[in-house]
């Protein structure tokens, strides 16, 4: 993209200095930067940074963004000096389940791409002689890790952008964001106003107050965490490498004590250590005061008086962990600010309600370039090479924006940092924020709840758990292993036996429905989506909606309900957001073709009533047609059930005939009971999220966000049936998917099976061919239909259906086939059929977020 906006970016930090660098290097020069502190040390959490990089993060997208910041930091240098100390990281177990921690995450960096390895106690030493052969009991070490020389890149990256053009404006606090409309237009200084097409707020934690100003909620909350320096350790004096600079001297590797809630580096002949076991301690940026006009290494408003008595216990443990540190003593110390949010990712992103206002808050060294390439990418290209979903600014529903949710959250995040944590591991508090009319209903059916997004949903449902002694010896679960027993019941291959059988009752209530209306809204999403939209009111298109370079942004459902009103069935928040702002711009540019976006999730309930005996339930309850004439597979109509108007929408995640029922929230309860006790005489029971995850994979159908996501194309991830290419009118990504259909996939989106029909995997281990890494799983379940684990995974192109593959589970291979799919009835016969007669199928298997 050409440069035409002039940019303002607030913040001289980490942050915002590699993201004027990384727009230079794209051709963009009419860029300010403005920064409330002096520029040779601003005073915010870069100024203070230990400045240790561990790499390896259950996210693929946060490795990346370390990997690419330690890459950038090499090539930063002056004087033959980087700004990275590549002395790699030591992660060390002293308890067993921290142990098997370490295999798990050595099975991320190999998915990731990051070379590591596991140590015995005795390598641990190796690498670092000064730890406690009694207490350790391996370890991880990762040679590519190391330390940041973050207020020296810092330095380095301000000199360079400088002599590029790049603006900045020193001791310059930010007053007001000025807009017009729903577009920035500038940034208000004591100096005046600095016009602006385009501001990125890289304030660190000061983003809440930057936010504020225009209007923007900003889920970020500021935590003092302690770091602490000794005094001279013995055993590191006398060294040459002492007398370099802070950074680089240090020769042992970067230390984790994980067990402990504990890091180390060292500072010559020093030891730092750093500590997140102490109590939360929120911070009020706005009550720090204006940022003095001198600030040096001991005075600086991110960094706040010590506090002994907190560090106690920390001191203690590292003396115990590291016995030459009795020989020294705690010389000095800090509270350092720094941004923690809900979910613990950063905000990166354009403001949902804003145009031109963009964030990149709650980011650390150790991810700080990447998220700055990231972010010029976005503004430059209109898209991240780096799947950005699960750092964006508008991923949070509306209940996660309150300051109670943010400061309660937040605040667990912290202690939990260095906690080993289930995939499914649910929070404790808050709950019970958002629930559906079915609740109480589940709750006497001895639901297990689950959270996302705010909302309770059903897992399992323990009123099931005598049909356990009825089920079929072929449906029996197998056993699992410790790890992946969590969060599960053998309960769910009942629920699954039972929508295969017979018919089930699904809560969906929490999935996003999204009315977009108005006499523009055919052609908007028409230009938005790759399907096409314009068949006749009820109609159903599973459709994608792409970023311009092709690549999958979502996947959605419209329901043409009417002439000019559609719902979609979304995926996330960003979706509704994405859908608002371009609504937004179509209104704006073409005023007579208005759209109106609408969120009716919360208004609204749904049930999906599923299975060959789900017709049987359905005439019990109306009297309205809901024959495959009346009502065809992927059509919707509005009916009547028990006196209750419904939206019936006839599609199915499970690959079994039925139908998706969606009434206002008032009447949810009526509606469940209704065909609650229709459904007795036929085996109605509810089956909850467990059994439709596992039904869902085995039908073939893909989760975006999870197994797709915006660095996939459709043909990658085998979902190019919704594409229609030859629709009349243009859509995003057009162009570049017409590339993508001339090109063999270099990688595909493959379903695995496992050999030995027990195994379990979760999700995120890395798969071998011939002893060599190739990819990486994305989901996985028990099949229950067809009796074995399964899983989707990234593999190269070149891999053929029939191919052995190995997966690395906790450190141990599973043998695993590539097998075709879908495993369950390819021909889709049960979903279109009227009776015990089989339809040809219509469709390919259609997929929502789960």
């Amino acid at each position: 993209m050409a440069q035409a906006q002039r940019v303002v970016i607030i913040g001289a930090g980490i942050v915002g200095t590699n993201l004027a660098d990384e727009l230079v290097a794209r051709g963009w020069s009419n860029i300010v930067v403005v920064e409330q502190g002096p520029l040779h040390l601003p005073g915010g959490s870069t100024s203070h940074a230990p400045g240790l990089v561990f790499q390896t993060n259950a996210s693929k997208t946060m490795t990346r963004f370390a990997r690419y910041t330690v890459e950038k930091l090499q090539s930063l240098e002056e004087d033959g000096m980087p700004c990275f100390n590549p002395v790699g990281g030591l992660e060390v177990a002293t308890t067993p389940a921290r142990l098997e921690e370490l295999k798990r995450k050595h099975g991320y960096a190999t998915s990731w791409g990051i070379a590591a390895r596991l140590l015995t106690v005795e390598e641990c030493l190796e690498r670092y002689p000064l730890l406690n052969k009694d207490l350790v009991l391996g370890g991880l070490h990762t040679p590519t890790d190391g330390l940041a020389l973050a207020a020296r890149a810092t330095q380095l990256l301000i000199a360079r952008t400088q002599k590029a053009g790049v603006r900045y404006h020193a001791s310059t606090p930010v007053t007001a964001i000025e807009q017009t409309g729903s577009r920035v237009t500038g940034v208000s200084t004591p100096n005046g106003t600095i016009p602006a097409d385009i501001v990125i707020s890289c304030a660190g934690f000061w983003g809440v107050e930057i936010g504020a100003m225009a209007g923007v909620s900003i889920p970020l909350l500021p935590l003092a965490h302690q770091y602490a320096k000794t005094s001279a350790v013995p055993a590191l004096a006398g060294r040459d490498i002492n007398k370099r600079p802070n950074g680089m001297n240090a020769s042992l590797p970067i230390l984790r004590h994980q067990d402990r809630d504990l890091y180390y580096r060292e500072h010559g002949d020093q030891v730092g250590i750093g500590y997140y076991g102490h109590r939360p301690m929120p911070v009020v940026a706005a009550s720090l005061g204006q940022t003095p006009k001198q600030v040096d290494e001991e005075q600086m408003p991110s960094r706040l008086p010590f506090t002994p008595e907190d560090f106690s216990p920390a001191w203690a443990m590292s003396q115990e962990l590291l016995p030459v540190l009795r020989e020294a003593k705690v010389q000095d110390g800090f509270n350092g600010i720094f941004s923690f949010t809900p979910d613990g990712g950063p905000l990166v992103g354009q403001a949902p309600s804003l145009d031109g206002f963009y964030v990149a808050e709650a980011v650390w060294v150790t991810h700080s370039a990447g998220v700055a390439r990231s972010m010029a990418e976005l503004l430059t290209d209109g898209a991240s090479t780096v799947d950005l979903a699960e750092c964006e600014l508008s991923r949070f529903e509306e209940v996660q924006l309150t300051r109670a949710y943010v400061n309660e959250t937040a605040q667990q995040n912290f202690v939990e940092i260095y906690d080993i944590l289930h995939p499914l591991q649910p929070r404790e508090s808050p709950r019970q924020l958002r629930v559906s009319p079915f609740y109480s209903r589940q709750q006497a059916l001895g639901a297990f709840f689950l959270e996302l997004g705010g909302w309770e949903r059903p897992y399992w449902y323990e009123a099931n758990a005598e049909l356990l002694r009825s089920l079929p010896a072929e449906w029996q679960p197998t056993a699992r292993d410790a790890w992946s027993s969590r969060y599960y019941s053998p309960i769910s291959a009942v629920e699954a036996w039972k929508t295969r059988n017979a018919v089930a009752m699904y809560d969906l209530t929490s999935f996003h429905r999204v009315h977009v209306s108005g006499p523009g809204a055919l052609r908007l999403l028409q230009r938005l989506t790759t399907g096409d939209v314009a068949a006749p009111p009820g109609a159903i298109t599973y459709a994608l909606l792409l970023n311009d370079q092709g690549k999958i942004r979502s996947d959605i459902f419209v329901a043409r309900l009417e002439e000019d009103v559609f719902q979609i069935g979304a995926n996330t928040a960003t979706d509704v957001a994405y859908l608002v702002r371009e609504a937004r711009r179509h209104r704006q540019h073409t005023p007579s073709q208005w759209v109106q976006v609408s969120d009716v999730t919360g208004s609204t309930c749904c049930v999906g009533l599923w299975g060959p005996r789900s017709r049987d339930v359905i005439r019990a309850v109306t009297s309205d047609d809901f024959s495959s004439t009346a009502l065809p597979y992927m059509c919707v109509k509005r009916a009547t059930i028990a006196g209750i108007p419904v939206t019936a929408l006839r599609k199915s995640y499970v690959g079994e005939l039925g139908w998706e029922i969606q009434t206002s929230a008032e009447s949810g309860h009526l509606l469940w009971d209704a065909l609650w006790q229709a459904g007795k005489r036929h085996g109605l029971i509810a089956a909850g999220r467990s059994a439709l995850n596992a039904l869902r994979l085995e039908k073939g159908s893909r989760t975006w966000g999870t197994d797709m996501t915006t660095e996939h194309n459709p043909y990658e991830a085998g979902v190019e049936g919704a594409v229609r290419a030859d629709k009349a009118e243009d859509f995003v990504g057009k162009a570049a998917l017409e590339d993508c259909a001339r090109q063999k996939p270099a990688r595909r989106l493959r379903c695995l099976t496992v050999d030995d029909g027990h195994s379990m995997v979760l999700g995120k281990e890395p798969v071998y061919h011939n002893s060599q890494p190739i990819g990486y799983v994305t989901s996985a379940v028990f099949s229950y239909t067809t009796r074995k684990p399964a899983a989707y995974a990234w593999l190269p192109g070149w891999v053929r259906d029939g191919e052995a593959v190995v997966i690395e589970y906790f450190g141990k291979p599973i043998e695993a086939t590539v097998t075709p799919e879908p495993l369950y009835d390819p021909r889709g016969s049960r979903l279109h059929r009227d009776g015990p007669s089989a339809a040809p199928e219509l469709a390919r298997p259609v997929k929502h977020h789960l």
